[in-house]
């Protein structure tokens, strides 16, 4: 398993090279993998999600597609904008804002009150379309407590 991811992560370095540069991985889902990267054109950090290629191979691309096109089309303070897209080298990615942070998931929930917006954006999650994700949870909620807004979720797929 640590060959394939190294062997993603090295794939996805020369394919994106001149435009991201990959940092490490983030995490990782049950569809895909994470990673910091530089956007070398705007210089900022971002996240890169990536389809795990084992995954296309065996169940096509289409859902990770769909999310794609979901996510490219959501407006929320609270839901992180699609920046870019694409394949590169067989890999299907998409580009978001890197939220500095922890996730909800590991944040200590005794020491914090979640608010109404947060528990009501996993009730009441917005619906571009048929497609909009189950996954959103708080594994993939960000919390960055001197940015404001102070959540955002990642999964819409």
């Amino acid at each position: 398993m640590f060959r394939a991811m190294s062997d993603v992560i090295e794939r996805l370095s020369a394919a994106l090279d001149g435009r991201y540069t990959i940092e490490r991985e983030l995490g990782e889902g049950g569809m895909a993998n994470v990673f910091l990267a530089h956007d070398e054109r705007h210089d900022r950090p971002v996240a890169i999600k990536v389809l795990k290629p084992e995954l296309a191979a065996a169940i096509g691309a289409e859902r990770f597609l769909a999310e794609i096109k979901t996510t490219a089309n959501l407006q929320h303070p609270h839901i992180l904008p699609l920046h870019d897209s694409g394949e590169a080298d067989s890999l299907l990615y998409f580009v978001m804002p890197y939220v500095e942070g922890e996730s909800l998931a590991d944040h200590d929930r005794g020491s914090l009150a979640i608010s109404a917006s947060i528990r009501d954006s996993f009730g009441n999650r917005p619906r571009a379309s048929s497609s909009t994700s189950r996954a959103c949870s708080p594994s993939s909620s960000a919390i960055n407590a001197s940015a404001s807004p102070r959540y955002a979720s990642s999964e819409f797929g």
